[in-house]
């Protein structure tokens, strides 16, 4: 089969200046004529797959040495915590696999655990993704593909049955065309104010919460509001004779301090670091500029995250305003989007600005203080960064305790919010004519998440061997 490809996705408009919806059906249709929505189910690894390991290790070229034992040990850990740090892999075999060639602001890593809550500027609980490092234009399928498949391996490792995980898959897929084809029918404002808040969660799921399970989603909703900068100094930081210092937890959480223990490099570091709020700010908006004014820089410290985000170079930064009220905010390093190898590389020569823009056409609301920076790090080498609030009412889903239900309608919301982000980005009626009223494409999905969460567990069989025999260095625990 001939599989449509795309150029610079970057540089691609979502629809034709001046298109009528009757072409934008019809780009669609033509679309679904000439890739099949029953051709998204293949999945078979080639003969001349690369080696998952072998792009792991490439990846990691570039990260902190003496974390990345960390990554690969949580990677280790389970074959759900494999896929979380192998979205580069994925990206690779996603590549030999047809693609209608409709293209929006892709996510890059869109599993479950990419999802969660955070407060919108107007301080209400929303629901969105909240991962993109990865993000880049490219094919909506390939999201819509990590996705499913997530929920397929999230369901085997909580030794759910086939025919429960499969019911799982076909609905979550189901939601996101069934919330496609209401974009559709939206228009581009409407679609852009769109947002999944707390009191609409239920409305977009197939399932009725039982009682329990409507306890549970109050009580992460109130423990998201808990997660503020408040409890992040108590959580992070101790204050001895008016001074706040983030506390020592290696090798999660190192002060510069204790990285730096020469007192001249230190301080000379802690100016740089001031330098890269000063050009920081600038990423900001004029009044959100004034307000990060009012904080004063007091501590600075790595911070190790996620598990494919391991081994990057992250910081904590603490800022305090009159000497009490706390301000954390991340500095997350951004390298090349995952995608670029197979989709060309982004239009945005700082990978910060890459990720920022990718987030604010993704998400319905974003972090006030999202900005991005370039600067020379401790190796003396330029890399580039993008920083967010650290906690502002954070919440994630615990995916490993989940029964069927919760799963299921979870993956619902995922399945429509992710259909929503991609509907702002790209052409909602062309690729709702594509995915149709059937479903078609949703079997396809089941049938591709079925078959690569079999090679995720081979990938995963394949990374503790290389631990036990001592390919890999791995620490587990942390």
């Amino acid at each position: 089969m001939t599989h449509t490809t795309m150029g610079r996705g970057s540089r691609t408009r979502p629809t034709a200046p001046g298109a009528t919806r009757e072409r934008r059906v019809a780009r669609g249709r033509a679309a679904r004529a000439e890739v099949p929505r029953a051709s998204h189910a293949e999945f078979i690894a080639a003969p001349d797959r690369t080696e998952p390991l072998s792009l792991l290790e490439g990846q990691a070229l570039t990260g902190v040495p003496e974390l990345l034992p960390i990554r690969y040990g949580r990677m280790a850990s389970s074959a759900f915590a494999y896929f979380r740090g192998a979205a580069l892999p994925m990206a690779s075999d996603l590549a030999r696999t047809p693609r209608s060639g409709l293209t929006v602001q892709a996510c890059g890593d869109a599993h479950l655990a990419n999802f969660g809550l955070f407060a919108s500027p107007e301080r209400r609980l929303v629901f969105d993704i909240n991962d993109f490092d990865e993000t880049l234009p490219g094919p909506w399928e390939w999201d819509v593909k990590r996705l499913a498949t997530s929920l397929e391996i999230a369901g085997r490792a909580n030794g759910f049955s086939s025919k429960t995980r499969r019911g799982m898959v076909l609905a979550v897929v189901a939601a996101y065309r069934r919330a496609m084809r209401r974009f559709a029918g939206m228009d581009a404002l409407d679609v852009w104010y769109a947002h999944a808040d707390m009191a609409r969660i239920e409305a977009v799921t197939s399932v009725s919460l039982r009682a329990h399970q409507r306890k549970r989603l109050a009580r992460s909703m109130a423990e998201a509001r808990t997660k503020d900068h408040l409890g992040a100094l108590s959580r992070f930081a101790a204050v001895d004779d008016g001074v706040a210092r983030l506390i020592a937890e290696p090798p999660l959480v190192v002060p510069i301090r204790d990285l730096l223990p020469d007192p001249v490099r230190a301080e000379a570091t802690e100016d740089a670091l001031r330098e890269m709020i000063r050009v920081y700010r600038e990423t900001l908006e004029p009044e959100r500029r004034v307000l990060l004014d009012r904080y004063r820089l007091m501590d600075v410290a790595r911070k190790v995250v996620g598990v494919g985000s391991v081994g990057t170079r992250s910081w904590m930064l603490l800022f305090l305003e009159d000497g009490d009220h706390p301000l954390f905010l991340q500095a997350k390093e951004a390298g090349p989007s995952v995608l670029e190898a197979f989709v060309g590389a982004s239009e945005y020569d700082n990978c910060g600005e890459r990720v920022v823009v990718g987030q604010r056409l993704m998400q319905a609301v974003s972090d006030i203080f999202l900005g991005w920076v370039r600067v020379s790090g401790l190796d003396e080498n330029e890399r580039d960064f993008h920083l967010r609030q650290l906690r502002d009412w954070k919440g994630s889903a615990e995916i490993e305790t989940m029964l069927p239900e919760g799963l299921r309608a979870y993956g619902e919301v995922c399945g429509w919010t992710l259909a929503r982000a991609h509907a702002r980005s790209g052409d909602s009626v062309a690729i709702a004519a594509y995915l149709g009223g059937g479903q078609s494409f949703d079997v396809a999905v089941r049938e591709f998440a079925e078959s690569y969460a079999d090679q995720n567990e081979r990938d995963h069989q394949s990374l503790v061997e290389a631990v036990a025999s001592g390919l890999i260095r791995a620490e587990s625990g942390v």
